[in-house]
């Protein structure tokens, strides 16, 4: 019999990338701060790597940014510039090998890069290298591979390199790359992932979400565009465009707004705090609590987050509706990846070890409980069992986003089809398999318009099944492509190499 994670119902994002040019300036404490600042993206492995000009010296390890590096392991890390990348696997296997960044030799000092996203095309570009399967441990890797032939092949350098390979390259990759000379940031066509510059006294830096430039006091320049690459050296900063023009369209990964990017973050202009708030206020206008049917004087209610991600939309919702905001959950931050037999009750030991009641703020009461979003449906149905437990009255179930019924193939780790819960059961089946008296999903359209950026574009394939590039799971289907979702049932399972992440 096997074992479970017990966090695997959550979503999980692949990685934070981080990179910074600033000769004088000590790059790899600033690395380490901005890796610190991205370790809600990735906690399974950090690594760094570090260029004075003549050599790149890597350092990576399994662990938190705090468990791989400390003063000794980067003092002798000296350098004018870094990247750096935290991990979290998606399907690929969770081992020293895959933890990134990615280092090939190559002309001069050779290249590193870090990865945030998912190939779609790895099992092809594999095939057209003549890389024979298993030698090669990630989709990162390949690219590190395709770049590192390219310039051999050629004699060019590396953003020479780039400027073949990238066109090759099909699903979703924002990369911080470098050689002994140059910091180079790449963001996909349809900029699955995010990327964003920024200006510091003496340099420049590149970062997944903006919070990384807050903490190294960099002044956040902009968002890298869809299939732009910037390059940074002695010279300044240049912007290339490497890819064919019908091909870029945004896409952003709406659950950067949703879950994945902290709260103190910016995407599109606006902060993801305020996002989510505003989530909470259209939940509760479309979903308001029922009237109490119960004989006698109503009962009190209280609207209360999953935490951590659903404080923002809880906050939100109790504003709308008038209904007091409360905590019915306390947390516990120091929990780690934890294995539980996958037996039910064993399930419930596991969600009281990262959730406990409060138990005097529930009971008696009708809850709210908003969360951001049902995948498989264990951890909530674990949840809602331990607040009647606890005592509540009433448990109506408020999810900040539609119902998830398709695989994400461009760096969300959420598994098979057959392992979301939405898939094929409807909101009332949902609500029973959970347990819960009521529950309700915020709609698409105004999940969209809580972001305060529609027309800038978003990927919702895991709610909708329309994918904006064709995915290998989905050749020889009908429809294909960015056309229109494809077969209602389970999708068929195939081998990709193994995915960043």
């Amino acid at each position: 019999m096997g074992v479970e994670p017990l966090d695997q119902p959550e979503l999980r994002e692949a990685c934070g990338v981080f990179g910074v040019y600033a000769p004088d300036r000590p790059v790899a404490q600033l690395t380490f701060y901005g890796l610190y600042a991205l370790q809600h993206r990735g906690q399974e492995s950090a690594g760094m790597a570090v260029s004075d000009g003549e050599s790149i010296t890597v350092v990576k390890d399994m662990g938190l940014v705090t468990n791989v590096f400390d003063d000794r392991t980067l003092a002798p890390l000296q350098g004018h510039l870094a990247i750096g990348h935290v991990r979290y696997s998606t399907t690929g296997a969770s081992n020293w090998g895959n933890a990134q960044p990615i280092y090939k030799p190559a002309r001069g000092a050779g290249l590193a890069l870090g990865h945030n996203g998912n190939l779609v095309n790895t099992a092809d570009l594999a095939a057209e290298a003549g890389v024979l399967a298993g030698t090669i441990g990630s989709d990162s890797e390949l690219v590190g591979q395709l770049l590192h032939a390219e310039i051999v092949a050629t004699g060019g350098d590396l953003v020479d390199a780039l400027r073949t390979v990238l066109p090759r390259l099909r699903g979703a990759f924002s990369l911080v790359l470098m050689d002994e000379d140059h910091l180079v940031g790449v963001r996909d066509p349809q900029g699955f992932r995010p990327l964003c510059l920024g200006r510091l006294d003496g340099g420049w830096v590149l970062a997944s979400e903006t919070t990384a430039l807050d903490i190294v006091n960099a002044r956040f320049v902009r968002e890298l565009e869809p299939g732009e690459v910037i390059v940074i050296d002695g010279t300044g900063v240049r912007s290339l465009r490497p890819f064919p023009s019908d091909r870029v369209r945004s896409k952003l990964c709406l659950f950067e707004f949703v879950y994945f990017a902290r709260p103190d973050s910016q995407l599109y202009g606006r902060t993801i705090h305020s996002a989510r708030q505003r989530m909470g206020e259209l939940l509760a206008e479309q979903a308001p609590l029922p009237i109490d049917s119960a004989p006698g004087e109503p009962r009190p209610a209280m609207v209360m987050p999953v935490p951590e991600s659903g404080i923002p939309a809880a906050e939100g919702y109790a504003r709308a509706s008038g209904i007091p905001f409360g905590h019915g959950l306390v947390k516990n931050r120091y929990i780690g990846r934890t294995f539980i037999a996958p037996s039910q009750d064993q399930r419930t030991i596991g969600v009281r070890l990262k959730l406990n009641p409060i138990r005097e703020n529930i009971a008696g009461k009708r809850l709210v409980v908003v969360d951001d979003s049902i995948v498989r449906g264990t951890t909530q149905q674990a949840l809602v069992a331990m607040l009647r437990e606890a005592g509540a009255a009433e448990v109506h179930l408020r999810i900040s986003s539609p119902p998830y019924r398709w695989p994400c193939f461009f760096g969300m780790d959420t598994g098979a089809q057959s392992e979301l819960l939405a898939a094929d059961l409807t909101v009332s089946e949902v609500r029973d398999y959970i347990g819960c008296d009521t529950l309700a999903y915020l709609d698409l359209d105004r999940l969209i318009s809580s972001t305060g950026a529609g027309a800038s574009g978003f990927c919702t394939a895991c709610l909708t099944g329309e994918y904006p590039v064709e995915t290998p799971l989905r050749r020889g289907l009908a429809p294909t492509g960015p056309t229109g979702p494809g077969p209602a049932g389970p999708l068929p399972e195939v081998d990709l190499l193994h995915p960043c992440g």
